[in-house]
């Protein structure tokens, strides 16, 4: 029994040794930064763009409604890829408005977080967020793993841009392109719409829904959303037309008028069915809001809204194929404890909302 518990001792005692030193190791490599721009970038409308990290083309600049060309810059949807066998990963980056909002964690409106791909769950698993600090902010995410390859990525602000960011890893270690096609490329999912898709309120990035979808199928997805400002602008329906998707999805309603929605929905609609004239275009209700079941002027303007979508849809249902509707009914929960503020959506909201997308998408998709 002697002998047993001298092995015993002797065998903790080296593997001891060894966590030690390989954190020892950790602490004395450096942290080298490589400049994210040339590494892929996910979630992106177009390429005509002088600034990496922004959703609309320069071209539209002096066309577009100026809140919406100043939403666009908001990086909201896009991540970065990229491989590496560091034993740490450190972010540095810089936000292009250093923005607050009262109701939305600033991790969310202005941070970055990261996953991991786990070959063995065959998933994204999230490992940490950065948080950001001022202008400028230089974060270690994760540290004291052991030196193997792994893939990464990195999502970025939902209601700020990025000015620049760089990766880093430790000098022992190195950093390459993605191996993995992850999410897949062809196909692409752009949908479109408010607040709420742009990512309000989600803790962190990977909790805006278009980014739990973009996991949850394992295929790039682009958000157009643009708070408070999705009035069916044409120039926007021309951007998503350009794009080869899989799938479009409209939800604008929050932000429209009847009147707007009788004006300009079939329109928009042609700018992108007559370039695709067989790809899924998935119509969305406007969530029930929790304040409606007692606002009553709410509830009224809510129904409106929602019977004039319905009725739209029906008639271009008469003569158009591959157009889908999807009721809100369950977007927020029975238990009505999806919002922040009987609106914008939490992480709970985020992730009930990609509930009811995912199995639509899937099918129109596969």
């Amino acid at each position: 029994m002697r002998c047993i518990f001298i092995f015993t001792m002797k065998k903790s005692c080296f593997l001891l040794l060894f966590l030690c030193l390989h954190c020892v190791s950790y602490v004395d490599a450096q942290i080298v930064y490589h400049d994210a721009d040339s590494f892929p970038l996910y979630g992106k409308a177009t390429q005509a763009t002088t600034e990496r990290y922004v959703r609309l083309p320069d071209s539209l600049q002096s066309v577009c409604r100026e809140p919406l060309w100043y939403l666009s810059r908001n990086s909201a949807g896009m991540s970065v890829r990229f491989r590496s066998n560091s034993t740490q990963i450190a972010l540095k980056w810089e936000s292009l408005n250093n923005f607050h909002m009262d109701h939305m964690a600033d991790v969310g409106v202005r941070g970055l977080d990261l996953y991991c791909w786990d070959e063995y769950a065959a998933c994204w698993q999230f490992i940490n967020s950065a948080r950001p600090q001022l202008k400028k902010t230089e974060s270690i995410v994760v540290g004291c793993m052991a030196p193997q390859m792994r893939e990464y990525m990195v999502n970025l602000s939902l209601y700020d841009g990025v000015s620049s960011l760089a990766i880093g890893v430790d000098s022992l270690s190195v950093i390459e392109q993605p191996q993995l096609d992850l999410p897949r490329r062809e196909k692409t999912v752009v949908m479109y719409g408010t607040s709420i898709l742009q990512g309000g309120c989600a803790s962190r990035p990977g909790m805006a829904h278009t980014n739990i979808l973009s996991r949850r199928l394992n295929r790039e997805c682009i958000n157009l959303g643009f708070s408070g400002n999705a009035f069916l602008d044409y120039e926007v329906a021309e951007v998503m037309a350009a794009v080869d998707a899989g799938a479009y999805v409209l939800d604008f309603v929050p932000n429209v008028t009847v009147e707007q929605m009788e004006e300009r929905m079939e329109t928009f609609y042609r700018i992108i069915r007559d370039k695709h004239p067989d790809t899924p275009i998935i119509f969305v209700e406007d969530p029930i809001f929790t304040s409606t079941h007692y606002d009553t002027k709410g509830a009224e303007s809510l129904s409106k809204l929602n019977t004039t979508l319905r009725r739209k849809f029906k008639e271009l249902k008469k003569t158009e194929k591959h157009i889908y509707y999807v009721s809100s009914k369950d977007f927020i929960g029975k238990d009505r404890e999806g919002t922040v503020d009987a609106i914008h959506f939490t992480d709970l909201g985020m992730m009930r909302y990609a509930d009811v997308m995912y199995p639509v998408l899937k099918r129109v998709i596969d």
